[in-house]
């Protein structure tokens, strides 16, 4: 038994979730903020069989686009304003962070 916890963009979420249904996998959705960004995005909890993990993978590949984004950078605060760049730059946002962890016990009740 594996534990897969993928972190996609916001984005994706809905058609990630539809994908997991649709191919028999039971996910449980959490609402998470990314730390570089500081934009939403949802991260999925997946429990599955060993034999299933590459498919689950799979899905989620499919589902999670990465994509160029226009990011307004924060003002340093009482940092250096040397290395401050004060105009939006383009960064590569979304795809999917995916964990995939083994699972001692499994319990449904």
């Amino acid at each position: 038994m594996k534990m897969i916890i993928a972190v996609v963009q916001d984005q994706d979420s809905n058609k990630l979730s539809s994908a997991l249904v649709e191919h028999n996998f039971r996910a449980t959705k959490l609402a998470s903020t990314g730390g570089f960004l500081k934009s939403g995005n949802t991260t999925f909890m997946i429990g599955t069989e060993d034999a299933r993990v590459e498919k689950a993978l799979a899905v989620i590949k499919e589902n999670c686009q990465s994509r160029e984004q226009l990011v307004a950078p924060v003002s340093p605060m009482g940092g250096n304003a040397d290395s401050y760049v004060p105009y939006p730059v383009e960064v590569e946002v979304g795809g999917a962070t995916v964990f995939v962890l083994p699972i001692e016990q499994f319990h449904h009740f």
